[in-house]
């Protein structure tokens, strides 16, 4: 005996051979052609993108200037930006620390009435 799934009852009922193999809402396969690419423009390798960039590779010169035993730490070791950085981040930084303070300090205090 054959079965199929009825969309009815939600289970399997008897069916004759020619519905149990083309079950509801599929059709046998008509067309032998291939559907049309759904890009136009082919894929492109990592090897031929790679190809694209014209810039110097700068990794050799800046490992050689991060490595060099200068005694500098590598944060400030590109000179002036960096300390201005630093230097920008390290007062924000200790202004909020102050601001904190001073909020944790007017918290504190009782109401006056």
């Amino acid at each position: 005996m054959y079965y199929k799934f009825s969309g009815f009852s939600q289970k399997l009922v008897g069916a004759v051979p020619a519905e149990a193999y083309s079950p509801q809402g599929l059709r046998p396969f008509a067309n032998p052609e291939s559907p049309a690419p759904i890009f136009a423009t082919p894929t492109k390798l990592p090897s031929e993108t790679a190809s694209e960039y014209f810039g110097k590779n700068k990794v050799p010169e800046l490992q050689k200037l991060f490595q060099k035993p200068d005694g500098i730490p590598v944060h400030l070791k590109r000179g002036f930006p960096d300390r201005l950085l630093y230097r920008t981040t390290m007062a924000l930084t200790v202004g909020g620390v102050a601001y904190c303070l001073v909020a944790i300090y007017i918290a504190s205090q009782p109401r006056k009435k």
